[in-house]
């Protein structure tokens, strides 16, 4: 299970949205490259990155902050957020960036999203952004008719690298993973599962094994990292290999928390 701290940048600082209200902001760093640099000091083997300009105008805003990361870093960093063209994901992955997630494209030109996983193999990640079951998209602004899991279904074949699943409902609420929803987008398709949404301490983290062996290989975690309630040194260490394979050879089925 890879523990993937996440930056979220809004106009070049590092903040959290309260289940992805713009209004509902708090800002914990002003230095993007800084807390970066910690989260690789601390452990990290991937930096998840999410572009919330980006995300709610599609304006590239925070290019310069995301350009200094990925020099900065050694570690692979993924990005989400804006990335609605072809044009768009090709920037992001020419600037340094090991993978870029496609969000609100994936919906409305999955075509484009299984020509760029093609081009771009191990590269191409689709984020769904679920409320209720449904997709949401451009920023989590507007909700579609589609059920996220019929989306993850449909690239199953694409060639994506994985699926970053997020839960509206639990994110930045520190309040648990929605561990039914995962274990449905886990079921639905063969590809990895990357869970993201309402991770507020080491045990909820822990929870996450019971299902690691359907295909949920990571997770994302931020506001637990910057309020303190979990230590990613901590968390990396204490789902390392042997207890995952506990939860696959344990006699009473998946280990629970």
């Amino acid at each position: 299970m890879q523990i993937i701290p996440a930056i979220d940048l809004l106009d070049g600082h590092c903040v959290r949205l309260h289940q992805g209200d713009y209004d509902q902001v708090t800002r914990f760093s002003d230095d993007p490259v800084a807390q970066a640099l910690a989260w690789q000091a601390q452990g990290a083997d991937r930096l998840h990155l999410v572009d919330l300009d980006g995300a709610r105008s599609g304006q590239p805003i925070n290019d310069q902050a995301v350009k200094a990361i990925t020099a900065a870093l050694s570690i692979p960093v993924q990005l989400g957020g804006g990335v609605r063209s072809a044009q768009r994901a090709e920037e992001l992955l020419a600037c340094g960036l090991d993978r870029v997630i496609l969000g609100t494209v994936a919906i409305e030109q999955p075509e484009l999203v299984a020509k760029l996983a093609s081009r771009h193999p191990g590269r191409v990640v689709v984020g769904i952004d679920a409320k209720d079951g449904l997709v949401a998209t451009r920023g989590w602004l507007e909700t579609s008719s589609v059920r996220a899991t019929d989306l993850a279904r449909r690239f199953e074949a694409s060639g994506v690298a994985a699926i970053v699943s997020t839960d509206i409902a639990t994110d930045g609420t520190l309040a648990g993973p929605n561990l039914e929803a995962l274990r449905a987008m886990a079921e639905a398709s063969s590809i990895p599962v990357i869970a993201s949404g309402g991770i507020g301490c080491l045990e909820h983290i822990l929870s996450l094994l019971s299902i690691a062996p359907l295909g949920v290989e990571g997770v994302i975690v931020g506001r637990a990292l910057y309020d303190g309630t979990v230590d990613l040194a901590e968390a990396i260490a204490a789902v390392g290999p042997e207890r995952l394979q506990d939860a696959l050879t344990s006699p009473n089925g998946p280990i629970t928390v």
